[in-house]
């Protein structure tokens, strides 16, 4: 039951008449009104996102503005001394723009200058703007890939990386105890500041610094990208003509940024349905590499084309794979891997960039789920030299001048990889088979479970605290021999009951770690009413069978994980 003065309170000022009204409407809808109304939307791994609507536990003008009045006060707190400045940006969201300039008025009213850009960007530009503009944090306005009718706010500290502990828990205090009534919408001309292409030029140059490798010649590689109705066209294709790349193929039904992505049913590379169309270009054009970015361009899908002509798509954690192998290989080639080296990955994610990692001989780090956690990672050992890394959900970084997710270096890296080896008669799926030949067959899957509203958030609750109170000691016939709970911060061997301290901020995630090898993981997502499973098997790579057969061999495994599990 939501309390009778939270609903009040929306029903008269500040709060404007029409959605006043719409509040009223809800009173009819019991359901909907608890929907919208039960909790308030907060910082997750990655950052505020739900639905648009009127509500608490919406994104509208009032919960942003009331986030964004908390942020203030925290600014003013952190950096009590200094001349405030914040970047804003946006994506190709309804309401995206909008939502922004409100955004801006805020700061702007609390004293705050405030850098906009003028119009739809990536996210990892924003995450670049942040710093190379020496501002004290930034705003991203996206819901990512989630569905049509969702919005979010990302929040950028002074490092370029979006808020981790203690500073996103301050900012949430500072929201907390800000009312709806002390939010400042006037904003002060004089402090705002547009911004866009002299951020794009120096944005593009960075990403060629990082990810550009080699000067071979580029002009043989037929690339095909989409930007799925998202801010990836205002700077893949112009990344990759300044890095050489000249047949570059755009899919036109796909080009123009619209925030209801009408030709899929979710803008998600991590979906093949999102590169039909990609595909379709791709065999009409006899083309060697697919690109397709999410609505703000900080995830990327890859596909290609066969011997025969047949698609093939690359997983999260495959991508990472053949990203990190082909970089380090060229960086040691040059000589340019020092003993400062780092490359870095979510702990579930494959544990096959660990395995790269020791064969290079350089440092591997672990973090929890969000790129945030890498981005830290960065932060904290300036004495270190991180050449790149991902994660399993289609994310993934070269360099360290950015410091989020970003699919605009990441492509471009794909398509040096591609370019070089098609130079030779090769693809990539030649190159990622040779790194499973190199470092053994692993082969992840991911399990999400849908459960909406606040009935479906108490049920992820306690499936989690099922799993946590009554682990399993055994599944499918393996046995559980490490159970990971981090939200004890503990790990327990179940073969000498030893345990151990995990040296990482507390999280809900548990990790099942079999006698086989495999690695299961659990957790809520931090920005969709979801529930994960993320499934890890291994074998050694069968030079005597094809790796269809072996991969056919390991689904198998993890159908039988997923059938013990979820009875």
């Amino acid at each position: 039951m939501i309390p009778k003065d939270v609903i009040d309170e929306w029903l008269s000022a500040p709060f404007d008449i029409e959605t006043q009204n719409h509040v009223k409407s809800l009173m009819k809808d019991p359901g909907k009104l608890e929907d919208a109304f039960h909790t308030s939307l907060k910082f997750g791994t990655g950052g505020m996102r739900g639905i648009m609507g009127v509500g608490t536990n919406r994104i509208n003008k009032y919960t942003l503005g009331k986030s964004t009045q908390g942020l203030s006060s925290f600014l003013k707190k952190k950096y009590p001394l200094e001349k405030l400045k914040v970047v804003i940006a946006f994506d190709c969201r309804h309401q995206s723009k909008s939502l922004a300039k409100i955004v801006a008025d805020i700061f702007t009213a609390n004293d705050i200058y405030c850098y906009l850009f003028s119009d739809l960007r990536p996210t990892p530009e924003l995450s670049f703007a942040v710093r190379h503009l020496k501002t004290h944090c930034g705003i991203m306005l996206t819901a990512s890939h989630n569905p049509p009718n969702y919005n979010g706010y990302k929040v950028y500290g002074k490092d370029g990386g979006q808020l981790v502990p203690p500073d996103d828990m301050a900012v949430i205090n500072e929201i907390e105890k800000t009312a709806f009534k002390d939010i400042q919408y006037l904003g002060n001309s004089n402090l705002l500041k547009f911004i866009d292409k002299n951020l794009d030029s120096a944005y593009h140059k960075v990403v060629i610094e990082d990810a550009k490798v080699h000067d071979d010649d580029k002009g043989e590689l037929k690339i095909i990208f989409t930007p799925i109705h998202g801010t990836a066209i205002t700077a893949i294709p112009q990344v990759l003509d300044k890095a050489g790349y000249k047949d570059v193929f755009v899919v036109k039904e796909q080009e123009k940024p619209d925030g209801n992505f009408p030709t899929v049913v979710s803008p998600n590379p991590e979906e093949k349905e999102a590169l039909n169309l990609a595909m379709k270009l791709a065999q009409k054009k006899q083309a060697d590499i697919i690109l397709g970015t999410d609505p703000d361009s900080d995830r990327l899908g890859i596909a290609i084309l066969d011997s025969d002509q047949k698609p093939f798509y690359l997983n999260g954690n495959q991508i990472m794979v053949v990203l990190t192998e082909y970089i380090l290989s060229k960086k040691k080639a040059k000589n340019l891997l020092g003993e400062n080296a780092f490359i870095a990955s979510t702990i579930v994610s494959t544990p096959m960039i660990k395995s790269i990692a020791e064969a290079y001989n350089i440092k591997f780090k672990s973090c929890l789920t969000g790129f945030k956690w890498i981005a830290q990672l960065i932060e904290n050992h300036p004495e270190l030299n991180f050449i790149g890394g991902g994660e399993e959900s289609y994310g993934y970084l070269v360099g360290s001048q950015v410091r989020d997710k970003d699919a605009v270096s990441a492509s471009l890296l794909a398509c040096e990889l591609a370019s070089e080896l098609k130079s030779i008669g090769k693809s990539i799926f030649d190159f990622l088979l040779e790194c499973y030949k190199k470092y053994g067959l692993f082969h992840e899957r991911l399990i999400s479970i849908t459960k909406e509203g606040k009935k479906g958030a108490d049920e992820i609750i306690s499936l989690m605290e099922k799993f946590r109170n009554v682990p399993p000691k055994e599944i499918a016939g393996e046995k559980v021999c490490i159970i990971e709970d981090y939200k004890k911060s503990n790990r327990i061997n179940l073969k000498n009951r030893k345990k151990e301290r995990i040296d990482l901020p507390k999280s809900d995630v548990l990790i099942f770690k079999l006698h086989d090898g495999s690695k299961i993981s659990l957790r809520p997502s931090g920005t969709e009413p979801k529930i994960k499973f993320y499934f890890s098997v291994k074998s050694q790579y069968d030079k005597e069978s094809s790796w269809h057969k072996q991969q056919k061999k390991l689904d198998k495994k993890i159908d039988r994980f997923i059938k013990d599990l979820m009875n």
